[in-house]
């Protein structure tokens, strides 16, 4: 058998027999569910009702868990196989490193999406039953994260692959996810504001940073005039405007992925592997 397909395999039955696995299908599922139980789609608040207002919710939750949910599961990816010598072992037989990292990669983001999938089939199931589906709008959702996962899985291989050990990963991990959670939007954007620097050039700086373009490509889909986002709603709007921009944010997103995942394998062919 292709030796790509046998590290993908594996590291597909490997990640599906796993705690983290569950827990992670567990949690958005029960996500879905809670939002319906709690009676959220019957409620009308600015405009959205029905399976609209249960997404719109949904997707505040995955701006937040997805980006360090995905980070920690990668990072322990090449690191976890080299602290336990399985890498050493995998090598061992005919895989190159090319079908080792692409495999173990391919194979993680195929895990890290399924419970998203399954979490969308259980929000379209509900919407089946409580008012229709917004058909478009659950394409370009599934889409968005899409794009946005495979954005943070390319980082975390490429931590995965530079530090020495779990440990380090995940810390390193942990730090990312604040730096892009609250130091680019508050304190940065924050500090920058009170030094007058110019409008423009504070809305592109936190434009490069995903998880901020994941969040207002994601109230574009059910805000296109994005009025709760404020003035940046003009910047973005008479610059770019709604289609372009959510096209860039998905393109961006998946550039930002693909760019650290290469990055991370060609450091992984450099490094001492043991």
């Amino acid at each position: 058998m292709n030796p790509f397909k046998v590290v993908l395999r594996a590291e597909l039955q490997e990640s599906m027999r796993s705690r983290w696995f569950i827990g992670y299908t567990l949690l958005f599922s029960g996500f879905v569910s809670m939002i319906f139980i709690a009676g959220v789609t019957d409620s009308y608040v600015l405009g959205f009702t029905g399976l609209t207002r249960l997404l719109l919710i949904f997707i505040q939750g995955c701006n937040i868990v997805l980006p360090i949910f995905i980070l920690m599961t990668a990072v322990r990816v090449i690191a976890g196989d080299r602290d336990s010598h399985i890498l050493e072992y995998m090598l061992s037989f005919p895989v190159s490193l090319k079908d080792y990292y692409w495999g173990k990669l391919i194979g993680r983001y195929i895990v890290v999406f399924l419970p998203l999938v399954f979490a969308m089939i259980l929000a379209v199931i509900i919407g089946l039953f409580s008012g229709g589906v917004p058909w478009g709008l659950v394409v370009l959702y599934t889409m968005l994260l899409l794009c946005n996962s495979f954005a943070f899985l390319g980082i975390g291989f490429f931590i995965s692959v530079r530090v020495r050990s779990q440990e380090m990963g995940v810390a390193v991990s942990l730090f990312l996810w604040l730096f892009l959670i609250a130091l680019i939007d508050v304190t940065l954007i924050g500090f920058m504001i009170k030094s007058r620097i110019s409008p423009e050039l504070i809305f592109t700086i936190a434009l490069t940073n995903p998880v901020q373009v994941f969040r207002v490509v994601a109230i574009s889909l059910f805000d296109p005039t994005l009025t709760v986002i404020g003035p940046a709603a003009y910047f973005i709007l008479d610059r770019a405007g709604r289609v372009p921009f959510i096209t860039f944010g998905l393109v961006y997103n998946m550039l930002i992925g693909l760019s650290f995942a290469v990055a991370g394998y060609f450091s992984f062919k450099k490094k001492d592997l043991i």
